[in-house]
């Protein structure tokens, strides 16, 4: 309990070091701001189920380690160094996905090269053996996260040197640049990978166009707000969404493994996201909204309604129980 509520207070804490704390009141100063309804039906149903199909491979293809470089420490750095260089939205999340598979990917390769069996690795260990350049992974990340958004601003490796040198790093541009091509070698140059964000965007498109009469762009500032608290409590909240869906506060291990699938489902994190802050905005018209969202996605009402509830508990707290 003292855990969670700790993980709680410092993403409240976090989000108004970012600008996000009047998120539930007040007035969205979006610097990137979408123009929604510029795009035919045609291309954003193609958009749309081509999204579906990826997040379906990807949940396919999970490890049982998956999200376990999420973790609130390190989505509160790339949230605060996102936020020093001017980054997009976009580019935030998929610094944190580049990161994320890119340690996968190395963890893995440790295990497979040791002669102990994969099962009986420690994965505190491996962290350790990987201590060394977990900050220049980390940073290169968000680097070549900002040049898929080219269009806001790259980071240059005179800002990542610079950055470094201030937390007491000494390394040299050659091992900057080192540093990039082993991410981009790790993940076979697909660094483009899918982000909750782009998913959240491209349903709030389909609101839009099917005559969502709640003001799309207003809708789409309380998004931002939420998605970036929900990162920041994601342990939380996933934890509360896992002991409802299986109805037992104690899950067992097994449990837990399994509920990995649905952690990294950015569909129905996009959904959460879209029926929290509708609710937040216009509580009157938010069934409507979870219905509409259920038809497009196929996501179940109670699997969208568990979600939403799970992450206004944390985010909001106990203002949600009575809905």
């Amino acid at each position: 309990m003292h855990a969670c509520e700790s993980d709680e207070a410092k993403g409240r804490a976090t989000l108004k070091i970012l600008g996000y704390g009047q998120a539930i009141k007040g007035e969205y100063n979006c610097s990137d701001k979408p123009t929604f309804g510029a795009v035919g039906a045609g291309i954003i149903q193609d958009v749309l189920l081509h999204m579906a199909k990826e997040n379906e491979q990807y949940l396919s293809e999970l490890c049982n380690e998956a999200g376990c470089f999420k973790e609130t420490h390190i989505v509160e750095f790339v949230f605060l160094l996102s936020e020093k260089w001017n980054l997009s939205q976009s580019a935030r999340y998929q610094a944190i996905e580049i990161f994320e598979r890119f340690m996968l990917t190395m963890t893995e390769d440790f295990s497979n090269s040791t002669t102990a069996k994969v099962e009986d690795s420690d994965w505190s260990s491996v962290k350790r053996q990987i201590k060394g350049r977990f900050m220049l992974y980390l940073v290169s990340s968000i680097q070549l996260a900002s040049k898929l958004s080219f269009h806001y601003r790259i980071v240059n490796n005179n800002m990542v040197l610079k950055f470094l040198n201030s937390l007491g790093f000494c390394y040299t541009t050659e091992e900057v640049l080192e540093s990039e091509l082993a991410i981009l070698k790790a993940l076979h140059f697909q660094i483009n990978v899918p982000a909750p964000f782009a998913y959240v965007e491209m349903l709030l498109e389909v609101l839009g166009y099917n005559g969502y009469l709640f003001p799309t762009k207003e809708l789409y500032g309380m998004c931002r707000h939420l998605l970036g608290l929900t990162y920041l409590l994601r342990k939380s909240i996933y934890d509360t969404l896992l002991k409802a869906s299986i109805q037992n506060t104690s899950p067992s291990e097994l449990q837990r493994a399994q509920f990995v699938s649905v952690k990294e489902d950015l569909m129905l994190l996009a959904v959460g996201v879209i029926g929290g802050s509708s609710f937040l905005l216009n509580p009157e018209s938010w069934n409507q909204v979870m219905e509409y969202l259920s038809d497009t996605t196929s996501i179940s009402l109670q699997s969208i309604t568990e979600i939403v509830y799970a992450i206004l508990k944390h985010s909001v707290g106990s203002a949600v129980d009575d809905y």
